[in-house]
C-alpha cells in the first residue's frame, strides 16, 4: 500500500522558500517588543512629519509603551516610570500622551518631549558614546562633518564644530 505524501513535503518540493519559513523559529517576545517600539517611533516620526497628525501620534505612543512593557516586563516598566526621582518626567510624559489622545497633538508632543528628556536623561551619555563609535564609519563621518557635527569617540560627547571645543 502506497502512502500519499503529506502536504508539508509537497510545499517543500514546490516552494523551498515556504518550507524555510515553516522551519524557522517563531520570534521571541523581546523581538516582538523591539518591533513594537520601532513601529511606535516610526508612527510618531511620521505623525510629526504630517503636521502633528493626532491619530498617528496616538498610535505611535501606544505602540511605544506596549513595546517597552513587553521588552522589559510590566513590573520593571512600572518601577522605572514611578521611581521617586522620575515622577516629574513620568507625569509630563504620560500627561503628554493623554493630551495627544485627547486630540491636542502639539501641546501633547511638547509635554511628551520634555518628559522624555527628563526620564531618559541618564541614557544620553550612552547614546552619544554609541554615536562616537559611528564616527569611524566612512559615510557617516563624512555626513556628520558636512552637518557640522563631530562625534568624539574618546569623550563620548557630541561636540559642534566651530564652538571652540565646548560641548553643546
Amino acid at each position: 500500500q502506497k502512502l500519499a505524501p503529506s502536504n508539508t513535503s509537497l510545499v517543500a518540493i514546490r516552494c523551498p522558500l515556504a518550507a524555510a519559513l515553516l522551519i524557522t523559529d517563531p520570534p521571541s517576545v523581546a523581538e516582538i517588543g523591539v518591533g513594537l517600539v520601532g513601529f511606535g517611533l516610526f508612527f510618531i516620526f511620521f505623525g510629526v512629519l504630517l503636521y502633528f497628525d493626532s491619530v498617528l501620534l496616538a498610535f505611535g505612543n501606544l505602540l511605544f509603551l506596549f513595546g517597552l512593557a513587553i521588552i522589559i516586563g510590566l513590573r520593571r516598566t512600572f518601577n522605572f516610570f514611578f521611581q521617586k526621582e522620575k515622577l516629574k518626567g513620568t507625569s509630563f510624559f504620560l500627561g503628554g500622551i493623554l493630551i495627544v489622545l485627547l486630540r491636542r497633538p502639539l501641546l501633547g508632543m511638547l509635554l511628551e518631549t520634555y518628559g522624555f528628556i527628563t526620564l531618559f536623561r541618564d541614557f544620553f551619555p550612552v547614546v552619544f558614546g554609541f554615536l562616537g563609535a559611528l564616527g569611524n564609519i566612512p559615510l557617516l563621518s563624512k555626513v556628520s562633518k558636512a552637518l557640522g557635527l563631530d562625534f568624539m569617540q574618546s569623550q563620548g560627547a557630541l561636540v559642534l564644530q566651530g564652538t571652540g571645543g565646548r560641548s553643546q
